[in-house]
């Protein structure tokens, strides 16, 4: 599993059903104007082709990660392919479109619209007079009301992983007729369109046996353009069949097979015809981009790195394959197999960040945390996962929104961009100097800190950095060499088009818990992310060790190190050496992909750590868990939620709980935005990149690959006719 990809999957909804994407925004205070609508920084690339193009039948074989362990997507052990089963066989009152926007969905829903909002909150649903069951039943407020009790949280026995919104649900009764549901709200509730998708049978959610056991290894009712034909676990397999209740547009292929393969094995599962469709990482899909070439010409929109350096390792490598035909013969039979296939790229709907673990430690210590933030190059790093892939290399500038969806502004100006002298301020302000005597073994332990490591272990690891860390810095040299003849140095500081972030917070810090701590007010930040005036800044402060009260300052960066993260690390490389110049050291600790979210993310034992969210169209309900300050509990313990960075305000808390309650869809994202400007000013999660997204497909599959994100259309996939062409790629990518 990669952790450049999204980690904690299963909590939100992204996973399932309706996040699609980021939400993106213009600046509450300064870059751009309020009404000003953002664009997906990637378009989908799936080859889009006329319904007509498309020929009647066929099977295509789709590669997944695993075989879910339940069909239920309101249960916590859900996971990816079950958003994906959902998706293609149950209804889905809204969907999301290629803007990362919620859309009604008219094969199950003709009107939805708040008719009353005094005293209570009423949300009429007219439902597709043609929409029914597999079972020949009509889809009605049966099926609604079934689904509120289970999910409202007031009955332990459900077995649920999330009540969202339906706890706010007083009742649901049909209205004037059988294709009527009328909703009434105990408490006003925004994102109400976030509900009933996916919509389950009456005959899943009616009691707490059926909700926990009913779904879990197979969907006997379903509602949408396929059916559940077969679940095969010894060979790790989920047949999908069309659907012959459907009443929509009749599905173009006969079947799909949900097969799963490991990522590492999905290239040679490609070339042995095994499959038409799957996700893929960057080294196969410059594979398939050389096999897929015209003979003598460089792979299309090439996934390899544009760096001289690697192109001499690269053809170094070819000569040492020259001495070895047998395997270099292998090699191009197996890759002149991917000939058939192309690569289509755009970016997934989550993003990658440094999460901060403010807990205890030094990034306990809020200067600190925005010391590490205005250490960074947001686009640089940026630059080095996406710039080798061809897509657009832009730095995420919120945490509850991507570029394309309603809520995005680039709130990262509350914080303010890179600068090594303000970072070193900070530090300084907050008493690590250069210089200070360091007692031995005194060193800040990490937050969560595990114990002393074998000297051979650490021995061993600080060899594998050394490795690692050269080829970055070869890397980092030859982009540097590509980019030094630019009018400028590719850096990134919101604030620079002379508009004053400090609007958005009416000339108020923006410090934790809403106290005042700094009062510097500099153009390109708000007020409060810098040190106060006159702090001068630690000299020579690369060169020397910080230290305070006797303590180094060395920060525990604790990374996955399987195979599938190579990237991750490249970035974690790049940002120890970027913290390395303000005078921040890092110890970098590689542990178990298995272990690597569960025991050391979640438990809180890193300093810095990289795991991506996803976004969701509606982050007024699922981001606050994210964000929300932690609880003391009962036992003495914090209660975190999914706040793994263990920092949160008062103020965040706040705006989420005015952001959820009103029904002005304007204010809604207001408050949003506010609250992502108060989210960036806490420090304590740096958003970076968009993720990539790399889908292999046959270049006769239409309709399919790389989604953005847009939820699939099932019944419009397939292969297309004799002859004919699909669109071509999108702009961007």
């Amino acid at each position: 599993m990669s952790y450049d990809g999204v980690g904690p999957r299963a909590v939100m909804r992204s996973v399932a059903f309706l996040t699609a994407g980021a939400l993106a925004v213009p600046l509450l205070t300064g870059c751009g104007s309020e009404d000003e609508t953002s664009k997906p920084l990637a378009g989908q690339d799936i080859a889009p082709a006329a319904r007509a193009q498309v020929t009647q039948g066929g099977t295509l074989r789709w590669a997944v990660d695993t075989v879910p362990e339940t069909f239920n997507t309101f249960q916590s052990d859900a996971d990816a392919t079950t958003t994906r089963v959902a998706q293609a066989v149950l209804p889905s009152l809204y969907r999301i479109d290629e803007n990362g926007r919620a859309q009604r969905n008219p094969a199950y829903l003709e009107s939805a619209k708040v008719v009353d909002s005094e005293p209570r909150q009423v949300v009429l649903y007219k439902l597709n007079q043609q929409a029914v069951w597999s079972d020949g039943r009509e889809i009605g407020a049966a099926d609604f009301a079934a689904q509120w009790r289970a999910l409202s949280g007031k009955d332990s026995a459900y077995w649920t992983a999330r009540n969202a919104g339906y706890d706010r649900i007083e009742k649901i009764e049909r209205g004037e007729n059988d294709l009527e549901v009328r909703v009434t709200f105990a408490r006003p509730y925004a994102d109400w369109q976030s509900l009933f998708s996916p919509l389950y049978p009456k005959q899943v959610m009616g009691t707490p046996d059926s909700f926990n056991d009913g779904a879990r290894r197979k969907l006997k009712v379903t509602a949408g353009p396929f059916v559940v034909k077969k679940v095969d676990r010894k060979n790790e397999q989920v047949r999908l069949a069309r659907n012959p209740r459907w009443w929509g547009r009749p599905a173009k292929l006969s079947e799909i097979v949900l097969t799963a393969v490991p990522r590492e094995k999905r290239a040679a599962a490609l070339a042995a015809g095994k499959l038409d469709l799957a996700e893929i990482d960057p080294a196969a899909a410059q594979r398939i981009d050389k096999a897929s070439a015209p003979k003598g010409a460089a792979g299309p929109r090439s996934v390899a790195s544009g760096s001289s350096g690697a192109a001499e390792k690269s053809g170094a490598a070819e000569k040492k394959a020259d001495d070895k035909p047998s395997k270099a013969g292998k090699a191009e039979t197996t890759d002149a197999s991917l000939g058939g296939f192309e690569v289509r790229r755009s970016l997934e709907p989550a993003y990658t960040q440094l999460a901060l673990n403010g807990a205890d430690g030094p990034l306990a210590d809020e200067r600190v945390r925005r010391a590490v933030a205005r250490a960074l190059d947001r686009t640089a790093l940026a630059a080095l996962v996406l710039k080798p892939l061809g897509l657009p290399a832009v730095p995420v500038g919120s945490h509850l929104a991507l570029s394309g969806q309603d809520a995005y502004a680039d709130g990262s100006g509350a914080l303010g961009g890179q600068d090594t002298a303000e970072a070193q301020a900070l530090l300084a302000d907050a008493g690590w100097v250069v210089g200070g005597p360091i007692k031995e073994g005194t060193g800040e332990k990490a937050a969560g800190a595990e114990g002393e490591k074998s000297k051979d272990k650490k021995s061993d690891e600080k060899k594998e950095e050394k490795k690692e860390e050269k080829k970055e810095k070869e890397k980092e040299k030859d982009e540097n060499e590509e980019d030094k003849n630019k009018n400028d140095d590719g850096t990134y500081i919101v604030g620079q088009d002379g508009k004053a972030p400090a609007e958005a917070t009416g000339g108020k810090d923006l410090a934790q818990d809403g106290k005042q701590q700094l009062t510097h007010p500099h153009q390109g930040g708000a007020p409060g992310a810098y040190a106060p005036k006159g702090t001068a800044a630690p000299a020579n402060a690369a060169a020397g060790a910080l230290a305070k009260n006797g303590k180094a300052l060395s920060l525990r960066f604790v990374l996955p190190s399987g195979p599938g993260s190579e990237s991750l690390r490249q970035v974690a490389s790049r940002i120890s050496r970027m913290l390395a110049k303000v005078g921040i050291r890092t110890e970098t600790v590689k542990v178990a992909d298995d272990s690597y979210f569960k025991d050391h993310v979640a438990s809180g034992s890193y300093d810095l750590a990289l795991y991506s969210w996803p976004a969701s169209a509606f982050p007024a309900t699922d981001a606050r868990p994210i964000y929300a300050k932690p609880q003391p509990a009962a036992d003495g313990s914090l209660n975190v939620g999914q706040n793994y960075t263990r920092v949160g305000t008062d103020q965040v808390d706040q705006l989420f709980d005015q952001a959820i309650s009103t029904l002005d869809e304007g204010e809604e994202r207001d408050l949003i935005r506010k609250a992502d400007t108060r989210i960036w000013a806490a420090a304590g999660s740096i958003p970076l990149y968009q993720r990539p997204q790399l889908t292999a497909a046959r270049k006769n599959l239409a309709n399919a690959g790389a989604f953005g994100f847009q939820t699939p259309v099932y019944e419009d996939m397939g292969f297309l006719e004799k002859g004919a062409r699909p669109a071509a790629h999108p702009s961007g990518t």
